[in-house]
């Protein structure tokens, strides 16, 4: 018996096409995409000229000072400009530690409250804390500031008096000059802290965190939501291993952009410290400062050089800001939110 085997052929001419390449679609811009993509690229300039304009006016108001202080102007304590001693090393320091007070208390309420109006909330509440939420972000600065100076001030020092005793073996948490064990020492040493301006400010920050938070937790893919729910997974485990992972994006957005708020904040935070030149670094103790405080509590009676050290504090402020946020686009930018589910 004989068998034949078939051969398979390629038809005559296949080797020799051309490869694929991809078309150039021709688009005509209508007259509303012109109008448009023209308010867009001069609205873009515009903000990016505007920076360019805040930034050079502060370098060239405080470049006298620059010039006097050289690079001492980052590592001196004091602020006496008449003198020539002035430097934003204690006011940094403190507006660093500020910051990070309130971040660490806004982000997990933000997480919170994005996570309960986002899932768990029935309709007609949701709306409510919606409207709460973005009611609280538009609450002046100098109203938390009251309301931290007479209200939270006094509530606050048996909070810090209870981590001094307990915590107080750790360098942020102690307190010099008192012992947290005797009944009868004065509480005073515990007011007007960088914890009460911490607190002032993460009041500021949460709402604005978690309604940039809400509005990413609600777009994750709900093909995505469903398989974790078909394959047997709890609410709060479709919550971990889809909305959070899909979220991550807008949670590190919504922290930077109130650490951006937190670093900047004068009034509340004028309102509940008092203001040291020199670094502080326990956050339970009498005593804080800010570069934004500093401004505002020495400009209205400057020198012309002391304002021109002024200018060169708000530089040093707007350019930390700027890095922060560049650095919050950079990690946006490498995330997953916004990205559309495959289920």
């Amino acid at each position: 018996m004989t068998t034949t085997l078939s051969e398979t052929t390629t038809p005559a001419g296949r080797e020799h096409d051309p490869p694929d390449r991809p078309r150039r679609l021709a688009h005509r811009a209508g007259p509303a995409d012109r109008v448009f993509r023209g308010v867009s690229r001069a609205g873009g300039l515009a903000v990016l000229l505007i920076m360019c304009l805040v930034g050079g006016f502060l370098l060239y108001r405080g470049w006298e000072a620059l010039h006097v202080a050289g690079w001492s102007f980052f590592t001196t304590e004091e602020w006496a400009p008449e003198g020539g001693d002035f430097g934003i090393a204690a006011v940094l320091t403190g507006t660093l530690l500020i910051a990070s007070v309130a971040i660490g208390i806004a982000v997990p309420l933000a997480i919170g409250t994005a996570l309960y109006i986002s899932e768990y909330a029935p309709g007609r509440l949701r709306r409510l804390l919606v409207n709460l939420v973005d009611l609280m972000a538009a609450v002046p600065s100098v109203v938390y500031g009251l309301w931290g100076a007479f209200l939270m001030e006094g509530s606050v020092l048996g909070v810090a008096r209870w981590m001094s005793t307990w915590l107080g073996w750790l360098p942020p948490f102690a307190v010099e000059g008192v012992d947290p064990n005797d009944p009868l020492a004065s509480e005073t040493v515990y007011t007007r802290s960088t914890l009460l301006a911490g607190l002032v400010v993460a009041m500021m920050v949460t709402p604005i965190a978690s309604s940039v938070m809400r509005e990413v937790f609600s777009q994750a893919p709900v093909g995505e939501r469903e398989g974790a729910y078909a394959l047997g997974a709890t609410r709060w485990g479709m919550i971990r291993a889809v909305v959070l992972p899909f979220g991550k994006g807008g949670m590190i957005g919504g922290t930077m952009l109130g650490l951006g708020r937190a670093l900047g904040e004068t009034i509340g935070v004028v309102m509940t410290i008092s203001l040291v030149y020199e670094i502080q670094p326990h956050i339970l103790q009498a005593g804080a400062s800010s570069i934004s405080a500093l401004i505002a509590n020495r400009y209205g009676d400057a020198s012309p050089f002391a304002v021109s050290a002024l200018m060169a504090a708000g530089l040093a402020l707007f350019v930390l800001t700027l890095i922060v946020n560049l650095i919050a686009s950079t990690i946006i930018a490498r995330s997953r939110s916004g990205a559309t589910g495959d289920a």
